[in-house]
């Protein structure tokens, strides 16, 4: 199979994986990250750390006061990203402010409702006559930032990943594990999942390996599984040890190598991000947390009987909507918009037959 491939005159079905591959490569890849977590975490620092940007070059920190009640803010960053010939189009959706006021709901809420945005504007877009340039702007994953002082997860902490963990996959992550022992990282690492476990909160699943994945892959999984939440430490200095460049921070007692995974967690996630679990990231995101706000969206039609509350009002609601969509073809030569208008035809279909078939399980459950 090897030579065929090297093979310039070889024609298979194999060539069509590469058909694919320089489709994919050539369109380039979308990818959003929130990152939540209480002010002097070291987020802003993660972030620049990861994608080596200065992203927050001119912010500034609001003094105490304000802070006190400042409401949760939503800042959203995009940047274009290409490293051998891949485009990756990354958008930080960054929340300053985040428990930061005395009324700690606010803070969930207003994460929650971007999030919920992002999927109604996704919706919208997809039916929608024209998908051809739709943007994926969901929230594929969310680093939530865990302090290490105290003894745990504070109430803020599980009010917010009850809300959020069937609507974005979460990565708990240990923020500023340099100021913890080796022994204090462990146990607090411990006492996180099972008070995740106790308060039944979800985070991301990571996905079993297939029996043919390559024995590396198994072992990276399986590590990286095993490390969550992830002790961080973050970094945008470059130090000279012995001759040898790290990014890291110096201390009166040594330097501590962020890219070191003895001393903190930061290269694995950097490789789950990366390397390993971005497009699973996007798949469970679009299979898993958009499929549920859109069945959500889809009840709450039917319940208002504008979906599927009487199937001939609704064929004529359709009908009479694709009429206005669709005029006389003599008003359209352009083949293009005709096409466009016979998929957005054939989607009100689809989908209407999937609401004859809610409303006859329904019809059957009573």
């Amino acid at each position: 199979m090897g030579e065929q491939a090297n093979d310039p005159t070889y024609i298979g079905f194999s060539c069509i994986a590469d058909q694919y591959q320089r489709k994919t490569v050539k369109r380039g890849f979308e990818f959003t990250l929130m990152v939540v977590g209480e002010s002097g975490l070291g987020k802003s620092t993660m972030i620049n750390s990861l994608f080596l940007t200065e992203l927050y070059r001119n912010r500034t920190l609001p003094p105490v006061q304000e802070r006190l009640v400042k409401t949760t803010e939503i800042e959203k960053t995009t940047l274009d990203i290409e490293e051998a010939g891949v485009k990756l189009r990354l958008t930080i959706v960054d929340t300053p402010g985040y428990g930061d006021g005395l009324e700690g709901a606010d803070s969930w809420q207003t994460c929650v409702k971007y999030v919920d945005d992002q999927f109604a504007q996704y919706f919208e877009g997809e039916s929608g006559i024209n998908r051809r340039n739709m943007v994926d702007c969901r929230v594929h994953c969310c680093l939530y930032f865990i302090s290490p002082y105290g003894h745990g997860l504070k109430p803020l902490d599980l009010e917010f990943l009850r809300r959020l963990q069937y609507k974005v996959n979460i990565i708990p992550v240990l923020a500023k594990a340099d100021c913890l022992t080796k022994a204090e990282v462990k146990k607090k690492k411990e006492k996180i999942m099972k008070e995740l476990t106790e308060a039944e909160i979800e985070i991301y699943q990571f996905p079993d390996c297939d029996s043919d994945e390559d024995d590396d892959f198994k072992e990276q999984n399986e590590k990286l599984k095993h490390s969550l939440p992830f002790a961080l430490v973050g970094a945008s200095t470059v130090l000279d040890i012995g001759g040898r460049k790290v990014r890291g921070r110096q201390y009166p007692w040594g330097v501590v190598d962020i890219e070191n995974a003895e001393h903190s967690d930061f290269v694995f996630l950097k490789r789950f991000l990366i390397q390993t679990h971005m497009q699973d990231l996007k798949d469970v995101t679009h299979d898993v947390h958009y499929e549920n706000y859109r069945l959500t969206c889809l009840g709450e039609l039917r319940a208002q009987g504008i979906a599927v509350g009487d199937t001939s009002m609704e064929r004529k609601r359709m009908s009479s909507k694709r009429e206005s969509i669709a005029p006389a073809e003599s008003e359209y030569e352009d083949p293009e918009t005709m096409m466009l208008l016979h998929q957005k035809d054939q989607e009100i279909k689809k989908m209407q037959a999937m609401l004859d078939q809610m409303q006859q399980k329904l019809n059957s459950g009573t």
